[in-house]
């Protein structure tokens, strides 16, 4: 992808998610966003809740490592499960889209020629900025269907003949 091209789609991923989420919130009843598809699996609220944290712990601070030329503080993905627990899914959506404002702030900074600088991630060893930012959107994408396929669940269960339809989104008929 074109340098140019590449910061443009990233940051249009990221300015959409936050309204996404607002808007799962405010249609999903506060239950449901909690329940998991099955054991062992995120609900959406957990799937929130890491968006969170990542932006927060994560993606923000890797983006200033590598713009600082030092290496990676870690980042623990299995700590967002509390936030999660410890905020209605309002105020997750309202912090979520808070602090992405603060990263599209940062991001409008970058320009074509920092997209090859190298970071040290902790596990990975040397990236570039240019793959922190592919990883950054298919992140918030990966998490928000992971999350709208939480959701789907019990209508999945209800759709009678259609049922082999979701098979890919099943949780039932793949395990």
């Amino acid at each position: 992808m074109e340098d140019f091209a590449l910061l443009r789609a990233v940051r249009a991923v990221l300015a959409t998610t936050p309204a996404r989420w607002e808007q799962l919130v405010a249609a999903i009843d506060g239950d449901r966003l909690q329940e998991s598809p099955q054991a062992g699996e995120w609900s959406a609220l957990d799937c929130l809740g890491h968006l969170v944290m990542a932006e927060r712990e994560a993606f923000q601070p890797r983006l200033e490592a590598i713009l600082a030329g030092v290496a990676f503080p870690v980042f623990d993905q299995d700590a967002s499960g509390a936030l999660a627990r410890a905020a209605t899914p309002w105020e997750l959506a309202a912090e979520f889209a808070r602090i992405r404002q603060v990263g599209l702030a940062a991001l409008d900074q970058i320009t074509a020629a920092d997209l090859g600088r190298t970071g040290t991630h902790p596990e990975l060893g040397t990236v570039t900025l240019g793959q922190l930012l592919h990883e950054w959107a298919a992140h918030d994408l990966m998490h928000t269907v992971q999350a709208e396929r939480a959701l789907m669940q019990p209508f999945i269960a209800g759709t009678g003949p259609w049922r082999s339809y979701f098979a890919g989104h099943d949780v039932q008929s793949a395990s």
